[in-house]
């Protein structure tokens, strides 16, 4: 499978307000135009955990505008990568994409000080993904 000009990444947990917001910010913010970036949710929450929004401000990136989406079968289709956060087994599958699950703790519930480690380690993998996708 060739690798688009541009790839796309879609990034799944269940509510859309943790995880998979987090690694969808790192990935905007350290790709720029390089990757287009989405996140969804199995079940999206009203709003992004406040802790997660104050864990990432101290790194620099602003996500406190950013709402939780619905999973859709169009995001998935139009997705060259798929990271699943512990969605379960509501996440579609389609032929020819490339899924990834990325077993990291729920930061739901939890303060800024339980969060910012699931933060680190989303960095990391984002980092490590952008050299997969030769886009560093």
């Amino acid at each position: 499978m060739t690798t688009p000009a541009t790839p796309s990444v879609l990034f799944v947990c269940v509510h859309n307000a943790g995880r998979s917001q987090m690694a969808a910010a790192f990935l905007d913010h350290l790709a720029g135009d390089k990757v287009e970036v989405r996140s969804a949710g199995s079940a999206p929450a009203d709003t992004v955990n406040p802790a997660v929004v104050d864990a990432m401000k101290e790194v620099g990136i602003d996500i406190s505008a950013e709402v939780p989406k619905i999973l859709t079968t169009e995001a998935v289709q139009s997705s060259d990568v798929v990271i699943t956060m512990g969605c379960g087994d509501t996440c579609p599958v389609f032929p020819g994409k490339r899924y990834l699950d990325w077993q990291l703790d729920d930061p739901a519930g939890q303060g800024v000080d339980a969060v910012r480690p699931i933060r680190d380690e989303i960095e990391q993998r984002i980092r490590g993904l952008l050299t997969e996708l030769g886009t560093e």
